[in-house]
């Protein structure tokens, strides 16, 4: 046998994994209870936070992220907290200004993020650089902190063996501490894999982890032949929560590896335990329709179309609304084409949706680019950042005709906006995180707090006599 090189395990269970099967619904409390026996595993780290959980926490389940994060923070003493961070957008829709992702970088460590994994939909390396050099300048004065740039996986003629040693190579110049090649549709097949690693890995120094979900069927065994060609870190979700459109299970991979050089130590009766907890969530989840059977199977179309899985559900339900299912196929056809014409970026959050909902548009309209989105528009405009490829000029000239489009990193046009944004939330800050809720989400941010002040006060706004001034007591 070859010496022990044990492979490292991120656990997602507390994030992308219920993200990807349950709408990111698992509450605070379900966690809490099971924080001190996760802690004894030895995950190289649990990634619990960032991706939709904010906006998810405020909207949906009427609680403080950062008071989440805080709680998970106090819980593991001894395992590295990571969260899911995109770019120049940190966790909204749109670039923000450099103050506010300074800012944002500034509170998630202060609050207990270790590991900051952030990607771009574009994979355009200069809306990552000032989350960067914010870590970098935390882990300079505290010693604390480390920023992961992730690679969104895609397909395509631009996306070649050399573009991603290149960007590799880039990213080790950004002063990122690791790479992670994000493989959001479960596009990465087995010996494509280990190509890939290999040629990272004797590219740069930085660790490598992988990340893939198990849509398409075949993210276990992509695991199994990444691991044996070097790459450090693997993401995995504690069973309950793993395959379908989730991650591979943690507790299969570690058996995988048991007895090997990359057995990882882990204690099968733990992880059980972990598991048996997890487990009756997830039924209830079945029961009440949270968790539908349909995101827990193969989908294969995901590997015939490279579509990612959400992206595809998308499109149909918008079909469905227009009663156009039968269009469905011709949408699937036309989507590569919006993809090519777009500059062929990586089919992940929000580009995916945008390219997506034009191609439903296209087809319905029967002609393609009659109707353009706001989003379509601000990308071929270049509000998102540079694609890999050139964007088609013939669609350009028609969508923004005579338009000038952005060729700067687009965060250079956007002045400061925290003081901005404090002063027209005053009335709500109880603390300083409240300004970036509300900088990554103005309304449903101002729906909570006017929530958790009515909780503090045991007030319900909704019965106030507004006419008269008046509460009842």
């Amino acid at each position: 046998m070859s010496e022990a090189r044990p492979i490292k395990i991120t656990e997602t269970i507390l994030r992308d994994a219920h993200q990807s099967l349950i709408a990111t619904r698992m509450p605070t409390e379900l966690m809490l209870p099971i924080v001190d026996k996760m802690d004894k595993v030895g995950y190289h780290s649990v990634e619990c936070w960032g991706g939709a959980t904010f906006d998810a926490s405020l909207r949906f389940l009427k609680e403080d992220p950062w008071d989440r994060l805080r709680k998970l923070r106090d819980g593991f003493k001894n395992t590295k907290l990571q969260m899911l961070f995109r770019g120049q957008n940190i966790l909204g829709y749109r670039p923000y200004a450099d103050d506010v992702v300074d800012s944002f970088v500034e509170k998630s460590v202060a609050n207990g993020i270790d590991i900051i994994r952030i990607f771009d939909c574009m994979n355009d390396l200069r809306n990552l650089q000032e989350a960067v050099n914010a870590t970098n300048r935390i882990k300079a004065r505290e010693g604390r902190g480390h920023a992961q740039i992730a690679l969104s996986y895609t397909l395509g003629d631009a996306y070649t063996m050399e573009y991603w040693i290149d960007m590799a190579k880039k990213i080790e110049e950004m002063g990122a501490d690791s790479i992670c090649i994000k493989d959001m549709a479960g596009l990465l097949v087995p010996y494509k894999a280990a190509e890939l690693i290999k040629e990272m890995k004797a590219a740069t120094k930085l660790p490598i982890q992988l990340h893939t979900h198990y849509t398409s069927g075949v993210a276990g065994m992509t695991y199994l032949k990444a691991v044996e060609a070097g790459v450090d870190v693997i993401d995995c979700a504690m069973s309950p929560f793993a395959m379908g459109t989730s991650q591979p299970a943690t507790e299969v991979m570690v058996e995988t590896f048991k007895g090997t050089p990359y057995d990882t130590g882990y204690d099968q009766n733990l992880l059980a335990e972990i598991a048996d907890y997890f487990r009756p969530y997830r039924d209830e989840c079945l029961a009440n329709g949270l968790l539908n059977p349909k995101v827990m199977g193969v989908d294969i179309k995901t590997l015939l179309y490279q579509v990612p899985g959400g992206m595809l559900s998308n499109m149909v339900s918008q079909l469905k609304e227009q009663n156009a299912e039968d269009k469905y196929y011709e949408v699937l056809q036309e989507i590569p084409r919006v993809r090519k014409d777009l500059g062929e970026p990586p089919l992940v959050t929000p580009s995916s949706q945008i390219v997506g909902t034009q191609a439903v548009f296209n087809v319905l309209m029967g002609e393609r680019y009659k109707m353009a989105t706001d989003q379509t528009k601000d990308v071929l405009r270049g509000k998102y950042g540079q694609t890999v490829k050139p964007m088609s000029q013939e669609v350009i000239d028609k969508v923004i005709p005579g338009e000038e489009r952005i060729t700067c990193r687009p965060a250079d046009l956007i002045s400061n906006e925290m003081e901005k944004l404090e002063s027209e939330m005053a009335e709500w800050k109880q603390q300083d995180e409240d300004v970036l809720s509300y900088a990554l989400f103005p309304q449903v941010a101002t729906d909570f707090f006017k929530y958790r002040q009515a909780q503090q006060e045991k007030v319900d706004p909704a019965q106030a006599d507004t006419k008269n001034g008046a509460y009842p007591v």
